[in-house]
């Protein structure tokens, strides 16, 4: 799997990239600002670009700007942004086009090898990947009385929660050690709860995240 790194801190862009390469990634380029990670991307299309939230010259938005001109023009391409702080609505807006190839961590996240290369591959697979410290905080969100996730119940909650990190039945299961069976029954209750229409589980594990991720 090739991937591209954009962090205009140099220690940290070359660590990644040390990183990843141990991983058994290949690493296609390193870009310090995001008009470089655009045309890196342009030259290399990789299966994964990795990019700073804050960049040149603002330091403000600049990597989430990138991130979605990239998903734009190429929607093939996986995206993992990273932050040094928690902003749901970053998240919120990363997401709200679609979860497919798109994770999104804290930097402190990274220097779990394991979890580092199992991120990436999750998004250049086409899944979806949320810090779960941001999910904690987008649960505590007040909710609307109206509002379909108020009528889950605490279970469902946080099996919602980690499929919002991108986890499988599977790996709810082991989570919550419950059986994959009874996850099985409670995303199905997820899906009636939130009125998503029978289609693809895929799909409807899509709009349920968008959904939960949306709500204010």
């Amino acid at each position: 799997m090739r991937v591209v790194v954009a962090d205009d801190a140099v220690i940290l862009r070359e660590g990644l990239a040390r990183l990843l390469r141990e991983a058994g990634f290949e690493v296609a380029g390193l870009a310090a600002d995001a008009g470089e990670l655009l045309e890196l991307v342009e030259q290399t299309q990789p299966d994964v670009a990795i990019v700073d939230i804050r960049m040149p010259p603002t330091h403000t938005d600049e990597g989430l700007r990138a991130a979605t001109a990239i998903r734009e023009r190429w929607p093939g391409i996986g995206i993992l942004v990273l932050s040094q702080d928690i902003h749901p609505a970053y998240a919120v807006e990363l997401l709200s086009a679609g979860t497919e190839g798109i994770g999104y961590l804290l930097k402190e996240r990274v220097s779990d090898l394991a979890e580092l290369a199992a991120s990436v591959r999750r998004v250049g697979g086409g899944g979806s990947v949320l810090d779960p410290l941001v999910v904690s905080q987008l649960v505590g969100r007040g909710r609307q009385a109206d509002d379909p996730l108020t009528r889950l119940t605490d279970r469902e909650r946080e099996v919602l929660a980690l499929m919002a990190e991108g986890r499988s039945n599977k790996a709810i299961a082991e989570r919550l050690f419950l059986s994959e069976y009874t996850v099985e029954k409670h995303v199905g209750s997820i899906f009636g709860t939130l009125r998503l229409p029978p289609s693809p589980d895929d799909h409807r594990r899509v709009l349920a995240v968008v959904a939960f991720l949306n709500a204010r």
